[in-house]
C-alpha cells in the first residue's frame, strides 16, 4: 500500500483544478478499495466545496439543504483532532437518524471513517472513507489502514489548498513530505518509536528528519518545531 500511495501523491501533485482533483479521489477509492472517498472543505470565510466518488444528486442535495449543520460526522469531527470512526458519532437523535437514512439511500454506506483536518487561517476539512463492509472487517481495515489515509488526507488538504489559494505552495514546500509525514505524528502523540515504526523508519533516521524540520522552520527544539508547522497549517492533526 504505501509504494502504490507515493505513486499516487506524486500524481496528485499534478492537479491543477478541483475537476481534476476529482478524477484522483475516484483513484483513490480504487487505491484503497472502499466503496467511496470524500474531501469536504470548509474555508475561514464559511465557504464549502469537495470532491468525491459520491453521486451528484447526493452531492447537490448534501449541499443544497445545508446537512452539513446536522451531520454528526461534521459536527463530531469538527471537536476532535484524531481519526473518527463513524459507529463512535452520537446518532441518537432524531435529525442525525434520518440524515443517516438518507445517506444510505443514497449509497453512501452503513461504515465510516473521516480524518480531521485543520488548515491555515482557520480552514477545516474532512477527508473520509465510508463502505459497506461488516463492523468486524470494517475495524481490522481501519486498524490496517490508518496512518496511510491520514497521509492520504494531507496529501489532499494541501493540493486543495493550492489550487484554492494559489499562494500556499511555496510556503507548504517548506518541508518535505517525509518531515511533514513524521511531525505529523509526534504531534498527535505517538512517541519517536512509535512514530518510526508507523513509517517503517528507523529511530535514527526519524531524527534525521525532526532536525532537518526544526532547523528549516529555526525552532529552538522538536516541541518548538511542531507548533511552529501546526501554526503554518503544515500539519494534518
Amino acid at each position: 500500500m504505501r509504494g502504490r500511495l507515493d505513486s499516487f501523491i506524486e500524481v496528485i501533485q499534478g492537479a491543477q483544478t478541483l475537476d481534476e482533483l476529482q478524477g484522483h479521489i475516484k483513484g483513490l477509492r480504487a487505491l484503497f478499495d472502499v466503496e467511496h472517498v470524500t474531501y469536504h472543505s470548509v474555508n475561514s470565510t464559511g465557504e464549502q466545496y469537495a470532491v468525491t466518488s459520491y453521486s451528484m444528486d447526493w452531492s447537490d442535495q448534501y449541499f443544497g439543504e445545508d446537512y452539513a449543520r446536522i451531520d454528526p460526522v461534521v459536527q463530531g469531527c469538527f471537536r476532535r483532532f484524531h481519526p473518527v470512526d463513524w459507529r463512535r458519532l452520537d446518532w441518537s437523535g432524531k435529525a442525525a437518524r434520518d440524515f443517516m437514512g438518507e445517506a444510505r439511500s443514497a449509497g453512501v454506506g452503513n461504515q465510516g471513517f473521516s480524518v480531521p483536518i485543520r488548515g491555515p487561517s482557520g480552514q477545516f476539512a474532512l477527508f473520509t472513507i465510508s463502505d459497506a463492509r461488516a463492523d468486524t472487517a470494517w475495524e481490522r481495515y481501519t486498524d490496517e489502514h490508518t496512518t496511510d489515509l491520514i497521509l492520504a488526507a494531507h496529501f489532499v488538504n494541501q493540493k486543495a489548498l493550492e489550487i484554492e489559494r494559489g499562494s500556499d505552495e511555496a510556503r507548504l514546500q517548506n518541508l518535505s513530505p517525509r518531515e511533514i509525514d513524521v511531525c505529523t505524528l509526534l504531534a498527535m502523540g505517538y512517541s519517536r518509536a512509535q512514530a518510526a515504526d508507523l513509517l517503517s523508519i528507523s529511530e535514527h533516521t526519524l531524527r534525521v528528519y525532526v532536525e532537518s524540520a526544526r532547523f528549516k522552520l529555526g525552532a529552538t527544539n522538536t516541541i518548538h518545531a511542531i507548533a511552529k508547522a501546526l501554526m503554518m497549517g503544515l500539519l494534518v492533526v
